[in-house]
């Protein structure tokens, strides 16, 4: 019946996007020719560097020659245009990775936001919002402050310096050994990426579209989680790459359909909300534990013994701050026609993805002072499919619910494809064959796995997955503050450096306190692991103000002579 009725319900909304109130006359085919025999080949001789400057042939060659670029103008078209791509490609003898995928990139801010947005920011407010009314204030602040400036300060570097990866940029405007390190967290991200893009989907397809209870003993669970493998695997392994690229801009559609629902869903329904000086400490629902000890939960006693700091801001993750999104800025900085689109494509875009945790949080506490959903952490996947179903009702929640597990998906194909990609130049694999890459792809796929195993089998396994996950990520994003700070220094804008050092130190911060603390990190007790976190932060800023003045003297001083 569910497949009946969202089948339905599909079919409609392609109806209804087909009945314009107008029609506007075609204004006919326009064809162009890009590329004519270009060879593209890993040749770090002849493209050194992460971007090379276009040829005669207006070719701009990516990556140290593995990517090819054109840019081209189009007539005005005011919609419905389709674009056809006649690509031939032959094998040349390079001993890398032969598959590939051609992509027409829009100039368009919106492309960043499919981009950048997944399950990150619904899973972590949902859990945040267990910390009380406070996230309302510090999930905007934060955004505003670091991931905002992150996503914008980023974005307009390396659209300054060519469309230049993050790699690249933590090579050039730092030194090997930090950017070794920063290698070994982007692995690790990734790899978390993809394990988390198999348990979230996969959790919320089983108990909240086909009804399963996805419990670890189940086997349609696992099924499910099958399933999804097995499409990572051929995406990892094979270049299907354009046919998801076909479907996701709607998905993206349907992920902001959702939240714009569920954010006009709240005050038609009149959610029960607490403000910031509400009482944190009446009882919002009654919980029997296994022992037949009834307990109480509330927003104060979880505040309380939450440890609100590292905690939240790492719970939180995508919603304030994403480091993962620095990794993104090249792809979409070549897609940004001049610095006046910036803002919007970067800054305003992470903002909306603030306003999307936010209305998920506020869709999270509503549900549970409702006493619709346990306030759990590790029951964040199975929220979801209870706020869509009550505000959106069945037929906009489940539709609301594929638009959520598809996102992740086509990210976790991506992320795993990266890891590949980037363990095989690392350490100089051959991938020219589709049995090498497999031989790589499939001990990625096995740590992936025991990762899924050990969360799900553990009560709090997907509160320790997703924060593993977003200490990894958010971690990463002290890269991206540090590139930010030397750009500063050495571009004459020292007395603006107070921007990125503000937040990359609160995150020096969170992230070292936290992984002093943790059980799968250092198991220090908390308050040593205060102290600790407080004089890394103070050394991250010392030591950026001294590298980034020195570097900043050095470009003075060559400019001088």
């Amino acid at each position: 019946m569910k497949k009946i009725v969202l089948l339905f319900s599909l079919a409609g909304a392609l109806l209804l996007t087909a009945c314009g109130p107008r029609e506007i006359p075609a204004k006919g085919d326009f064809t162009v020719r890009v590329f004519d025999d270009t060879p593209v080949r890993f040749a770090p001789d002849i493209y050194p560097e992460a971007y090379n400057a276009p040829g005669a042939d207006s070719i701009y060659h990516l990556v140290n020659g593995r990517i090819i670029l054109k840019k081209i103008t189009l007539p005005e078209y005011e919609r419905n245009v389709f674009v056809k791509l006649k690509v031939t490609i032959a094998p040349n003898g390079d001993r890398w990775d032969k598959s590939g995928s051609c992509f027409v990139l829009p100039k368009e801010s919106g492309i960043n936001l499919l981009n950048i947005a997944g399950t990150g920011p619904i899973l972590g407010p949902i859990q945040g919002i267990l910390f009380g009314p406070i996230a309302f204030l510090t999930i905007p602040i934060g955004n505003v402050i670091g991931g905002a400036m992150h996503d914008y300060f980023s974005g307009m570097i390396c659209l300054r310096d060519g469309g230049t990866q993050m790699p690249q940029m933590i090579k050039r405007y730092s030194n090997k050994g930090i950017f070794n390190v920063y290698n070994v967290f982007c692995c690790l991200l990734l790899l978390l990426v993809g394990a988390v893009f198999v348990y979230t989907p996969g959790d919320i397809a089983a108990t909240s579209v086909f009804g399963f209870d996805g419990k670890p003993t189940s086997i349609s669970t696992w099924i499910i989680y099958g399933v999804i493998f097995l499409y990572y695997l051929i995406a990892t392994v094979f270049p299907i790459d354009a046919i998801i690229g076909r479907i996701y801009p709607i998905f993206g559609a349907i992920l902001l359909f959702s939240a714009v629902g569920v954010f006009i869903g709240m005050f038609v329904k009149g959610y029960p909300l607490l403000n910031v000086w509400d009482d944190w400490s009446s009882p919002i629902l009654q919980l029997t534990g296994a022992d037949g000890a009834v307990k109480s939960f509330t927003y104060a006693d979880y505040f309380k013994g939450g440890h609100f700091l590292p905690i939240f801001f790492v719970t939180v993750a995508c919603g304030i701050l994403s480091g993962f999104h620095s990794t993104q800025t090249a792809i979409i900085s070549r897609t940004v026609k001049n610095e006046r689109q910036g803002r919007m494509t970067f800054y305003n875009m992470m903002i909306l993805e603030g306003f999307i945790a936010m209305v998920w949080a506020a869709g999270a506490m509503g549900v549970y002072n409702l006493a619709l959903q346990e306030p759990n952490a590790s029951l964040a996947t199975g929220t979801i499919g209870v706020v869509c179903k009550d505000i959106l009702g069945p037929v906009g929640g489940i539709i609301a619910l594929v638009g959520v597990i598809v996102l992740p998906i086509t990210s976790g194909d991506t992320a795993l494809r990266a890891l590949r990609l980037s363990l095989a130049e690392t350490f100089h694999l051959d991938q020219s064959t589709n049995g090498k890459r497999m031989r790589l792809a499939i001990p990625v796929f096995v740590l992936a796995a025991g990762i899924i195993v050990f969360a799900k089998f553990n009560k709090d396994g997907f509160n320790i997955l997703w924060r593993y996950f977003a200490w990894s990520n958010q971690t990463l994003s002290l890269f991206a503050f540090l590139c930010i700070t030397v750009w500063m220094f050495e571009n004459g804008k020292g007395k603006f450096a107070w921007m990125p050092l503000i937040p990359g130190a609160f995150y020096a911060f969170i992230c070292s306190t936290y992984i002093a603390n943790a059980h799968i990190g250092f198991n220090i007790p908390w308050t040593a692991s205060y102290i600790i976190g407080v004089v890394f932060a103070i050394a991250y800023v010392v030591a950026l103000c001294l590298y980034g003045r020195k570097r900043g003297a050095a470009v003075k001083l060559k400019m001088n002579k």
